[in-house]
């Protein structure tokens, strides 16, 4: 969700960059504007004093400034939070039996399944990232496939070992995975 949100906004922001830096450039250059259009010629101003004074006596329009910029600094201060907060798990609940429970370090869980992924045969590298809540950790895992592999069976494999093993372990019901398959690039060898 963060990563739509951000490539939005940064869409959004760029594109308004874009044309409003490209039209002023473009009357800048002499081309002739449209009627409607702010700027006029290449000597004109972007603000008149009649445009900036103009509503200096009104009674509503400090507090409607200073809304805005506020809102404006809130929606900029929750955006950077989101993107510096730590998007790793520290540690996982996992349900003893006994009605207690005891709690399992996120690093711990993500090493044991990179490790057990990485034995798999035909994935030459595997990296785990936990994510998610404590009672209900999700997982990103990328595997780095050998030249010749199904990635079919190396999914498989991975859902019915590793996965399945640290479900258990752990004592979850469930461990929703997103899986990420990459091929090895090699480079073309001469054949003589």
């Amino acid at each position: 969700m963060l990563r739509v949100v951000n490539r939005v906004l940064i869409g959004i922001v760029g594109l308004v960059l874009v044309v409003i830096g490209g039209s002023v450039l473009a009357v800048g250059l002499g081309l002739d504007p449209p009627s409607w259009w702010i700027h006029h010629d290449r000597h004109d101003v972007l603000l008149s004093d009649a445009e900036r004074t103009r509503w200096r006596g009104d009674a509503w329009w400090w507090p409607t400034v200073i809304a805005v910029l506020a809102v404006l600094v809130l929606l900029a201060l929750w955006w950077l939070t989101t993107n510096l907060r730590r998007r790793r798990l520290a540690e996982i609940l996992v349900d003893t039996g006994d009605g207690e429970g005891a709690l399992l370090r996120g690093r711990a869980l993500e090493g044991v399944l990179e490790s057990e992924a990485a034995g798999l045969e035909g994935v030459q590298r595997a990296h785990v990232h936990l994510t998610g809540r404590r009672s209900a950790p999700e997982t990103r895992v990328r595997l780095l496939l050998e030249p010749h592999v199904d990635p079919g069976t190396a999914l498989n494999d991975l859902t019915a070992q590793a996965l399945t093993h640290a479900r258990d372990s752990a004592g979850l019901a469930a461990l929703p995975t997103e899986v990420r398959l990459r091929g090895v690039k090699h480079r073309a060898e001469r054949v003589t």
